[in-house]
This record gives structure tokens, sequence and C-alpha cells, in this order.
């Protein structure tokens, strides 16, 4: 595995290595020791899947508040999504920056999402679905989030998004 530090203070995009042969291929997609000698402290407590049926689909901009911060490892594991981060932490120095990769099965990337930053994604292809590792239980009353469309982060989207719950459309303007 690689780690790549991204425009976003803390957030690490790893890059994977397939050891391919006439049966397919195996991959690592997680070791604790292997993280944690990157710097990047994640004991998993949790792991969710989020399967998306149409492209466009657009999910977040996501984040646990305090007491019930979350970090999380992020994986698509079966078509493509363009990935988005948001730093929300006011003492960070890319405070509202925001960062965006594609994410594949064929690209063997995952992201890594310190606790306080935003997380979202939008779907390029049906049947995209993501695997999820988080180091806390989820703690539904802590959960918020940011609009996806919000000019005070001005994220660059590959496209508008053709699906979306209201709750994600209808957040209001960050600081408002």
């Amino acid at each position: 595995m690689e780690f790549r530090s991204t425009r976003v203070a803390g957030v690490t995009l790893v890059e994977g290595h397939a050891h391919r042969d006439d049966r397919g291929s195996f991959e690592r997609a997680f070791c604790l020791t292997t993280f944690a000698a990157a710097g990047i402290d994640l004991a998993v407590r949790q792991t969710s899947i989020s399967t998306n049926l149409a492209a466009g689909t657009l999910r977040g901009m996501h984040y646990q508040k305090a007491p019930h911060p979350e970090a999380k490892l992020v994986r698509c594991i079966a078509g493509r999504v363009f990935d988005v981060v948001v730093d929300l932490r006011p003492d960070s120095p890319t405070f509202k920056a925001w960062y965006g990769v594609e994410l594949s099965p064929e690209n063997h990337r995952s992201l890594h999402i310190p606790a306080g930053v935003a997380h979202g994604f939008l779907s390029l292809v049906d049947g995209s679905v993501l695997h999820y590792m988080m180091d806390a239980d989820h703690e539904p009353s802590a959960g918020a989030g940011v609009r996806w469309n919000d000019p005070a982060f001005a994220i660059e989207w590959p496209a508008a998004p053709a699906v979306i719950s209201p709750r994600d459309a209808g957040y209001p303007d960050f600081g408002s």
C-alpha cells in the first residue's frame, strides 16, 4: 500500500496493489499495523455498505458531530464514484477546503477521512457500491451534514445529481 497526502489536512489517499495471476487477484485492503506505520490510527468498530442503483446518485455531505466524531476508510467495491471530502475543522489549516477523487475496484484506491471532515460521493455508473470502515459506533443523534453545492466550498462535481435525498439536498448554507 502507498499512502498519499491530499490537499485536505489528515485526509489520505490509499493506493492498493493487487497481486494477479491466472486465478484473478488478491489485495490487502486494510492492515492495522500498516496504517499505524503510516500515521493513521483507525481502530475499526463498524463496517457498512452503501449500494447505489443509479448513476448520478449523490449521498452526502455527512459527518458525525462531537461528542461522537467518526473517522472512516471508504472504498468503492463495485462501479465507480467521485468521492469528496470537505474539511469542517475550524482549527485546521485547510478549513473549508475540499478534495475529490474517483474510486473504483479497478484503481484500488481508498480514502481515509478523519473525524470532523464531511464525506459524500456521486455515483458515476449504475450499481456503484461503497464499503465503509468506521472507528466509532454510529450515533444517529450526532449525524449532520453540509449541502453538496454550498458556495462556501465550491465543490467541482463532474455532474449534477440525478438522485438525492431531500435531507441531503436541503442542508442550509454553511454557517447559517
